[in-house]
């Protein structure tokens, strides 16, 4: 059904059972146009890095009142525990293992292989492909005008990026406009001049989430008068760490912060970007409230992976960046849809980033793509009113070395209360009910062989059906 007719049918339905006297919680978007779309990801934001997540020593006054008006997950992961997998199979909606691009973009794979290791890290592609279907292109038939502003990093190595436009930026890929995407993992500076082809120099000394904010914030502003979709992705709070000297300044004098830690104790520095980045959100947020556009916008704040390893404290969790256990997957989930999402609600639902392509498509009336897999799930009636996913489990796989701190290769899967990682090098488990043991302390597979034989089974089924990259032991190279 053409989307402007679908609106309108529904749009009548809500009338004629106004006009009965039934009442209903699901509201329809302004009936001659699909809703907004703006996804929020910040990059390295680890799960108990905002107030409302139990972090007491941070200031996230923006962030924790877009909670209150929405959705908070507490079991969102990213598809991956580093960010060019999350980045991929969120545009297209398949899975890293499916997609091949199972790390962080790098020219060199081993050279993150830590001393002692016996396998290498599995085969990878340094870019999404063009073959592949992105969001921003499904949307444009919809009619959206899409912005990507911030981090890409799916389009190649930054070696090979000059001012040529390589064909794998987000101009290639369904975007009308591309601030801030190319091959870079993290900025080479947060103050302008930021050497980015694609943003202009504009003021010395200007930092760079602001300056992303106003970009998405006239966007925004053009495009008021038809749906848009804006992947408003700021480097963020990513290496290298800086921010105004100002809020630097206030938490250096404050208990338990120190310049970049142990894992224990805050930079001062990271705790500086998130106060910033704060900020930067509520100015994008501030531009939907000016143009009277919350109730037709449906807003996503999310996080890539997990934290950086020794500027937070990520207790509960354990782990960080890099890692399959809770701190290098588990990520921060906010959803706020006037009249569509209950304001102030909680969902312990198991969801991960795979799910925010079908999503996207359920909210704009568009059809997945026919013979294309997807990985994900629409969360769109579970948004509205609460109802769970008729999914068995959710998976990962992660067969590379990270640069920043020592990982095993292994794959996880998530089924109910219980997670099970599988670790390649030696083919060991470990199994955790991470409902009531969220530090993943207490390995249960000794006492529950059965399901970690089930749970492993079905892990390796689906990476089979995947046709996932494995790694290889070292010496089948000889």
């Amino acid at each position: 059904m053409n989307v402007k007719i679908k609106s309108v049918v529904l749009g009548l339905a809500v009338l004629l059972l106004a006009a009965s006297g039934c009442q209903t919680t699901e509201q329809p978007v302004e009936a001659d146009r699909p809703p907004n779309i703006l996804m929020i990801m910040i990059d390295d934001l680890g799960w108990t890095d905002l107030r409302i997540q139990g972090n007491e020593k941070l200031e996230t006054p923006v962030i924790d009142r877009l909670a209150s008006q929405g959705m908070r997950f507490t079991d969102n992961y990213a598809a991956a525990p580093v960010c060019s997998p999350t980045r991929a199979a969120i545009m297209t909606g398949q899975s890293p293992a499916r997609l091949a691009i199972t790390n962080h973009v790098s020219r060199n794979q081993d050279r993150f292989k830590p001393e002692g290791a016996s396998l290498r890290a599995a085969e990878m592609y340094n870019y999404l492909d063009l073959e592949y279907v992105t969001i921003a292109e499904r949307l444009k038939e919809a009619d959206y005008a899409t912005a990507f502003i911030g981090k890409w990093h799916i389009s190649g190595l930054a070696s090979e990026m000059s001012t040529v436009e390589p064909p794998r930026r987000p101009e290639h890929q369904g975007f009308d406009v591309n601030i801030g995407g190319v091959a870079y993992g993290g900025p080479p500076s947060f103050f302008d001049p930021y050497d980015n082809p694609t943003i202009e120099d504009r003021e010395e000394g200007e930092y760079l989430p602001f300056r992303l904010a106003d970009e998405a914030m006239e966007f925004i502003d053009e495009h008021q008068d038809e749906p848009f979709f804006v992947a408003w992705w700021p480097y963020t709070v990513h290496w290298p760490m800086d921010a105004p000297q100002e809020l630097v300044e206030k938490y250096a004098d404050r208990p338990g912060f120190e310049d970049y830690g142990d894992g224990v104790e805050m930079s001062t520095r990271y705790a500086a970007m998130i106060e910033a980045m704060d900020d930067a959100v509520g100015r994008v947020l501030a531009k939907l409230e000016e143009l009277n556009l919350e109730e037709e916008t449906l807003v996503i704040f999310t996080s890539d992976n997990g934290a950086y390893g020794g500027v937070t404290d990520l207790a509960p969790l354990r782990g960080v960046k890099g890692h399959l256990y809770e701190g290098g997957i588990r990520v921060p989930l906010i959803v706020r849809w006037p009249g569509q999402v209950e304001e102030g609600t909680v969902s312990g639902e198991p969801v991960i980033s795979t799910d925010f392509f079908p999503t996207f498509l359920d909210v704009a009336g568009l059809e997945p793509t026919p013979n294309t897999p997807l990985d994900g799930e629409s969360l769109l009636a579970h948004f509205r009113g609460g109802e769970d996913l008729k999914r068995d489990a959710i998976y990962f796989h992660y067969p590379n070395y990270a640069f920043h701190q020592e990982n095993r290769l292994g794959g996880a899967i998530r089924m109910g209360d219980y997670k099970l990682i599988n670790f390649y090098d030696n083919d060991s488990v470990e199994l955790y009910d991470v409902v009531n043991d969220l530090s993943e302390k207490n390995d249960l597979s000794a006492e529950m062989p059965e399901k970690a034989a089930a749970m492993k089974a079905d892990l390796v089924a689906w990476l089979k059906s995947s046709n996932a990259k494995m790694p290889r032991p070292l010496e089948s190279d000889d």
